[in-house]
């Protein structure tokens, strides 16, 4: 793909973001910490003495899911970026900008499950849009912007990892692409795997965020005590998301592909639909640096908080040097560019019909 060419799906390529968005980012101000990067979920900027994280993503509502899924999904789709600062989020300003055929009580289902997610997390909402409007489709329903707030030396960073710092992984790869095939093709998965099965896998749905698992990670420690910095495998998943992390602290990467484990159902799933587990959309999967003299204590603590996860590599100090490791042999690791999730998926909504989903 040349600079000059935007993908067919999904986010822009870092070197579209590099030519088009990286160099025009409106009036420069010091209090900026963390501004916007390629791969990089949160801002951190200085307001008096206090850090504060910022994070916008699309209110992201898919009605198949089921109205409380969808809504629970919107809530952990950006508050899973927000807690990759290390801070815990607190604020949420949302614009609901709705399809002219949602219903009175199907929105009330929505928003009473956004604020209780908000309210379960300590997530204040303090200002919003509420609106429908003709030319506006589920699943983008608007935008969201969340913010966390700490003390000076609470959030972390790409920029503080170093290397030889540990990766952590949690959970494994497509979390979220098995998830939501789980739950849009229920009678399919039965069909196919059997109802303990289908049923095993529908419970992916919900482990579609990493809040948990960043909260739970930081409390180990933070910086040289502990985690250096944090990455949601969203599109691209864990390929993307290892790619995107070393890309942010300006390092390499050196990753065992055998020592990143799998969560329950994934393997079948990914092969069913034809998808590179590795490559595909992983919200929930944290990917995390941390200090070495830390890095099996934080696995234990997510252990015990029934997080799975696993040491898979290290940081290195040739920036861009991506190496993968798999059965003994060492290959360049590159970014996929395309989450092979989305072509699977509508190939898959077109073959089965949305007479599979849940309504």
């Amino acid at each position: 793909m040349s600079t000059s060419e935007l993908p067919e799906i999904g986010k822009i390529s870092p070197e579209v973001f590099n030519e088009l968005i990286f160099p025009h980012l409106g009036a420069q101000n010091p209090s900026i910490i963390e501004g916007p990067q390629h791969g990089v979920d949160v801002a951190i900027v200085v307001i008096g003495n206090r850090a504060v994280s910022v994070t916008t993503d699309p209110v992201f509502i898919v009605p198949e899911y089921g109205w409380e899924r969808a809504a629970w999904f919107a809530i952990h789709i950006i508050a899973s970026d927000s807690v990759t600062s290390g801070l815990k989020p607190k604020f949420l300003s949302i614009d609901l900008n709705l399809p002219m055929e949602i219903t009175k009580s199907q929105l009330e289902i929505m928003w009473n499950t956004m604020h209780q997610e908000c309210e379960r997390l300590g997530i204040s909402v303090i200002c919003g849009h509420t609106a429908r409007y003709e030319n506006c489709h589920y699943p983008m329903v608007g935008g969201a912007t969340m913010l966390g707030e700490g003390e000076k030396d609470e959030y972390i960073t790409p920029k503080l990892a170093r290397a030889g710092d540990k990766i952590i992984v949690t959970k494994g790869p497509a979390i979220e692409a098995t998830g939501i095939f789980a739950t849009m093709f229920p009678q399919l998965m039965e069909k196919e795997f059997g109802a303990d099965f289908s049923q095993r896998a529908q419970k992916l749905f919900y482990k579609m965020s990493v809040v948990e698992d960043a909260i739970t990670a930081v409390s180990v420690g933070i910086r040289e005590n502990g985690i250096t910095a944090m990455h949601d495998a969203t599109e691209c998943g864990v390929w993307g998301g290892l790619y995107e992390i070393a890309q942010a602290a300006n390092l390499g990467v050196r990753v065992e592909k055998d020592k990143i484990i799998f969560g329950d159902c994934v393997e079948e799933i990914c092969h069913y639909f034809k998808l590179d587990p590795y490559a595909s959309i992983s919200e929930g999967t944290l990917i995390a640096t941390c200090r070495e003299h830390k890095a099996e204590e934080v696995v234990k603590v997510l252990s015990q908080k029934g997080i799975p996860s696993s040491i898979v590599g290290e940081l290195t100090e040739t920036e861009g040097e991506m190496i993968l490791v798999s059965e003994g042999k060492e290959t360049r690791l590159e970014h996929p560019i395309v989450d092979p999730f989305w072509n699977a998926f509508y190939i898959a909504l077109k073959k089965f019909g949305s007479d599979e989903a849940i309504k």
